[in-house]
C-alpha cells in the first residue's frame, strides 16, 4: 500500500506539471490567448514553478522524482530500489499523458483557432530549433538533464541539506520540504541557459507522454506528431541521467 500511494503521487505531481508546465507553452502561443508573445522569459518561469508546484504535492510521499531520468539516476546512484522504478516510470509517464489532455481540454477553442500545426505541437513536446542535427540534439539534452539529476543529487548530500537544532531535537528539512524551491531555480536555469536548441525536455514524461497525447486527440488541424526526432527527449534524459549518477558515485 505505501508503494502503491507513492506512484499515486508521482503520477499527481507529473500530471500538474505537466498541466502548468505545457499550460504555459499553451498560454504563450496559441491565438487569441491574452498571454500570447509573452516570450520566453515566461516560458521559462512557467516550467520552474510546474516543477515546484509538482514537487510540492508529491515530495513528502514519493520524493517528486516526476521524471523517469531522475528515478533511473537515483536508482543508479543507490537512492533508491531498482524494483520501485517500473512503477514509478509508469505513473510518471500517465500522469505526463492526463496533464496534456487536461491542458488541450483547458485550452480547446485556442487550438481550434490556432492555424499553425507547428504552434499545436510545440505546446505538446520539443522539437529542434534546427532541424537535420539529432546527434547534436541529442547531446543537448543528454548534457542539460546530466546537469539536472546531478546537482539534484548533490541537493542530498549531507552538507548541502539545511537542518534545525531545536532543544537537542535535529530537524533535516529535505527534497519533499524545501528542496521545492531550488529546483525551481534550477529548471529556470537550464531552461534560459540550454533550453535555446531543443527546448529542454530534460523528461521523458514530459515529452513523450504529451506526444501520444498530440497524436491521439482529434486536435483540429494538427500535423504530424513528430516521431522521427521523438526518440531524442526520451534517449537523451535516460544517458544524462545515468551518466549524473556515475558522476555523483565517482566524486561523492
Amino acid at each position: 500500500m505505501e508503494m502503491f500511494m507513492k506512484y499515486i503521487f508521482e503520477f499527481l505531481g507529473t500530471m500538474v506539471l505537466i498541466l502548468l508546465g505545457d499550460g504555459v507553452c499553451a498560454a504563450t502561443s496559441l491565438d487569441r490567448s491574452k498571454a500570447k508573445g509573452a516570450g520566453w522569459i515566461v516560458i521559462t518561469m512557467g516550467w520552474g514553478f510546474a516543477v515546484m508546484t509538482g514537487v510540492f504535492i508529491a515530495g513528502s510521499v514519493s520524493g517528486a522524482h516526476l521524471n523517469p531520468a531522475v528515478s533511473i539516476g537515483c536508482a543508479l546512484a543507490g537512492s533508491m530500489e531498482w524494483s520501485a522504478v517500473p512503477g514509478y516510470v509508469i505513473a510518471q509517464m500517465l500522469g505526463g499523458f492526463v496533464g496534456a489532455v487536461l491542458v488541450w481540454l483547458f485550452y480547446k477553442d485556442h487550438y481550434d483557432l490556432t492555424e499553425s500545426g507547428d504552434t499545436k505541437l510545440g505546446t505538446f513536446c520539443t522539437m529542434p530549433a534546427i532541424e537535420g542535427h539529432k546527434g547534436r540534439n541529442f547531446f543537448c539534452e543528454t548534457v542539460a538533464t546530466w546537469l539536472l539529476v546531478f546537482v539534484i543529487l548533490v541537493f542530498g548530500v549531507d552538507a548541502n541539506v539545511p537542518t534545525l537544532d531545536a532543544e537537542g531535537v535535529h530537524l533535516h528539512i529535505g527534497m519533499g520540504e524545501l528542496g521545492a524551491i531550488p529546483v525551481t531555480y534550477l529548471i529556470m536555469a537550464i531552461g534560459m541557459s540550454l533550453g535555446g536548441t531543443t527546448g529542454y525536455a530534460l523528461n521523458p514524461a514530459r515529452d513523450l507522454s504529451p506526444r501520444l497525447a498530440h497524436a491521439l486527440l482529434p486536435i483540429k488541424g494538427k500535423r504530424d506528431s513528430g516521431w522521427s526526432y521523438s526518440w531524442v527527449p526520451v534517449a537523451g534524459p535516460v544517458a544524462g541521467g545515468a551518466l549524473a549518477a556515475l558522476t555523483y558515485m565517482l566524486l561523492y
